[in-house]
């Protein structure tokens, strides 16, 4: 229904001409190989494959494609892997309305870049504070958060990351310390309020115009 009404905006309103539609990240990655389009519209959280997976491997496709992010998360962590990637734009599913999303498509498709209001607020809060995230983790103690909130034991985050149960619980009593936490359970709910667990979750859909 979301992706019908994406193309509505894009070819009646707009008048871009939209070439294919994916269903989950995978997907489409096939589908920007085989069309190579000038602007996609991609949500964060897909089947499969999410969002920042489908940008990494965009870049490696066709570098110059321009990415406006749609997504009902604008939290953190969800601000800083999109900073990361370098996307064009995002716009916040919650608080940005149809005309806001026409604004963003238009700018991003003309070369410029269109963050919405709660995207910039969040970036520049946590760019001016010192003891952000970002500036005290390394990134593979960001990749533990994100999976301790979900919650995982360490036996099992560390085979999803490769890595043993011990290396884990090192990794996760060293965040604790220096996000001045009391416990594992002070992370989890840290986790979760920074947008961590939303990382390794799936979603809705993407659309390529």
């Amino acid at each position: 229904m979301f992706r019908e009404v994406l193309r509505k905006v894009c070819e009646k309103e707009l008048g871009f001409h939209v070439v294919a539609e994916a269903g989950d990240g995978r997907q489409a990655i096939e589908v920007v190989k085989a069309k190579k389009p000038g602007l996609v519209l991609l949500d964060l959280h897909l089947p499969g494959l999410d969002g920042f997976g489908v940008v990494e491997e965009i870049r490696k496709i066709a570098p110059d494609i321009r990415i406006l992010v749609l997504s009902s998360h604008c939290d953190e962590y969800t601000v800083f892997r999109a900073e990361k990637a370098r996307v064009q734009g995002f716009v916040d599913k919650n608080t940005n309305s149809v005309a806001a999303l026409k604004k963003a498509i238009s700018a991003v498709a003309e070369g410029r870049l269109s963050f919405s209001p709660a995207f910039q607020k969040i970036r520049a809060a946590r760019h001016a504070d010192p003891l952000s995230f970002d500036k005290l983790l390394t990134n593979r103690e960001r990749e533990v958060i994100s999976l301790v909130g979900e919650p995982l034991t360490d036996e099992e985050i560390g085979a999803r990351l490769s890595i043993s149960a011990e290396t884990v619980e090192k990794h996760r009593l060293t965040v604790v310390k220096k996000l001045e936490l009391k416990s594992t359970l002070d992370l989890v709910r840290y986790a979760r309020a920074h947008g961590f667990t939303l990382s390794a979750r799936s979603g809705d859909d993407v659309m390529l115009p």
